[in-house]
């Protein structure tokens, strides 16, 4: 299929970074509620929206989701009619979880009430990262998808392995080992999995919880004060800088908090995960090099409240 055929809908932020950053942005047509960069894709019209209220705080739309997985009811609702108008080529989703954005089935759901309403059979690209090279995997399976082979991503993923490389010697420099706490959600707590600690490893520090490759865990107070870690990353899935410092906020009122080490040494970091750790695509490279800049001020004795890097704050 020539490229000016193409008309790609994305229902994962993830995947549309990874479309727009192998050169065909131009082709998409459709996004998902929570698809928001780059910046000209906010035009596009919107696919999806959620069966619950984004609304409250972490602990009441961790709720409002159980209660709808516990009714076996998708958390996600896709605009069948306005995908049959939009007419896609390509539909890019994800099957590596229900909670983050809608889930194979229900895009395959939707497309087979499409069937006979488009000019040719809509292919589906479903994504299931969970460690870095499975993003790169999916970079590539994106563009033979597109274009029958992986050469546009051959570059792009040349450049961010570079990146990732180039903060190695960087990461040295942090006088030892940072002992790092990634909080991906705060009530209840769940330490962040898959990718992060990769990330983590790769800027100098070790992740106190989370196994690279497997799925975030839930876990409880008493695990989190017995690890006691040097530094505490917050970054929570689906929350921008100002909802993440609402959330520690939150999580400052819990009898065990002012008892951290990473608490009183002042080594408590926010983060936009929604922007950079949550979405597994071209800007992971972004977060680890954030996490680097966080281990260099943690291990620096002037600590500086400065970031060169956007993305992060001090709490």
């Amino acid at each position: 299929m020539a490229a000016s055929e193409l008309r790609i809908v994305s229902l994962i932020p993830s995947a549309t970074e990874i479309v727009a950053s192998l050169g065909y942005g131009d082709a998409l047509v459709g996004r998902s509620h929570e698809c928001d960069f780059p910046a000209f894709i906010r035009d596009l019209p919107i696919c999806t929206a959620p069966k619950f209220d984004p609304a409250g705080t972490s602990g009441e739309i961790h709720q409002r989701v159980s209660d709808l997985l516990l009714s076996a009811l998708s958390v996600y609702r896709v605009n069948t009619e306005l995908l049959a108008e939009l007419r896609p080529t390509h539909i890019i989703t994800q099957a590596q979880c229900e909670v983050c954005a809608v889930s194979l089935s229900d895009v395959e759901q939707a497309v087979s009430q499409l069937a006979g309403c488009t000019e040719v059979p809509i292919q589906v690209v479903s994504l299931q990262p969970n460690r870095l090279a499975d993003v790169w995997a999916d970079m590539e399976r994106v563009s033979i998808a597109l274009s029958g082979d992986r050469d546009s991503a051959t570059t792009v993923l040349e450049k961010l392995k570079a990146r990732l490389g180039a903060i190695a010697p960087h990461s040295r420099s942090v006088s030892k080992r940072l002992q790092v706490a990634c909080i991906e959600w705060s009530d209840p707590l769940m330490c962040a999995g898959n990718w992060v600690p990769e990330l983590v490893a790769i800027a100098g520090g070790t992740a106190c919880f989370g196994k690279i490759g497997e799925h975030s865990a839930w876990m409880d107070w008493d695990a989190l004060a017995a690890a006691d870690p040097d530094v505490i990353v917050v970054m929570p899935c689906g929350y921008d800088l100002a909802k993440t410092r609402q959330a520690t906020e939150e999580m400052a009122n819990h009898a065990s908090w002012a008892k951290l080490t990473a608490v009183s040494t002042g080594q408590v970091y926010l983060t936009d995960g929604n922007q950079y750790f949550n979405r597994p695509g071209p800007r992971l490279v972004d977060s680890a090099e954030i996490l680097a800049e966080i281990f260099q001020r943690a291990s620096d004795a002037q600590r500086s409240t400065a970031s060169s890097v956007a993305g992060w704050e001090v709490f």
